[in-house]
């Protein structure tokens, strides 16, 4: 017997044509599958409409990701499908499954089932923002979330600046869309006026907005980021 493939799915961005960011064939991978792990049941339903809208939604098992579960094994028995045939889509709610997303360890999983995983290809907010900064894109270390509590906040902040000077590194990071505003500010009063930022925003809307420039001249021209799904990059020359 055939043994299934778990497919990485990647998601859009934001509210825009999945066809201007998503392979064409998509659609006949995801007619092939019954079984889907994603982070959002109501979001991946719609999706996978969007993508296949002639395949019954009545048809599709869906394990959600609950990231309150310690032990993470409700997806083991989707996995074990593969050795019987069935395929398994992974579906993050935005970008690409496995980066900066918790379908990483349902991947580690699988490999160790033995199960072959097959990545489509997809927009990545944290690679798509690298690509258009013109900052170092052969050395670099993407660092998530910093810290909330402002003191420890700062010094992370002053810690990947010079991690970027010492290593010749891109360092990127992001911040909750809320907070954006607030955090550009800890990073203008924080960072060296020389040190490159740049603020990749809305990547692959129609309101995308993408620039670098140092930090003083972000201190003269400052954008409106609240609410707006952002990635921070930052090099120190």
């Amino acid at each position: 017997m055939t043994k299934g493939v778990v497919y990485l799915i990647p998601n859009t961005l934001g509210e825009s044509s999945p066809w201007h960011v998503l392979p064409s064939h998509l659609s006949s991978i995801i007619k092939t599958i019954d079984y889907f792990i994603v982070e959002n049941e109501k979001v991946a339903r719609k999706f996978i409409k969007l993508i296949a809208p002639d395949k019954q939604q009545s048809n599709l098992n869906i394990c959600v990701l609950d990231k309150h579960d310690a032990t993470k094994k409700n997806f083991i028995s989707f996995l074990e499908l593969c050795s019987k045939g069935s395929h398994v889509g992974i579906i993050s709610d935005a970008g690409c499954p496995g980066i900066a997303d918790p379908g990483a360890f349902v991947v580690l999983q699988a490999h160790r089932m033995g199960v072959q995983v097959t990545p489509i290809v997809g927009p990545s907010s944290i690679f798509l923002a690298l690509m258009s900064s013109g900052l170092n894109g052969q050395n670099f270390a993407f660092s998530g979330y910093l810290p909330i509590e402002k003191t420890e906040k700062i010094k992370k902040i002053k810690w990947l600046e010079q991690q970027s000077l010492l290593q010749n590194q891109t360092q990127i990071f992001m911040e909750t869309p809320y907070r954006n505003n607030k955090f550009l500010e800890d990073l203008l009063q924080n960072l060296s006026g020389q040190t490159l930022l740049c603020i990749a925003t809305d990547i692959t809307l129609s309101t995308e907005y993408i620039k670098t420039q140092t930090v003083n001249d972000w201190k003269k021209n400052k954008v409106d980021l609240h609410h707006r799904p952002c990635i921070f990059l930052i090099q120190k020359l």
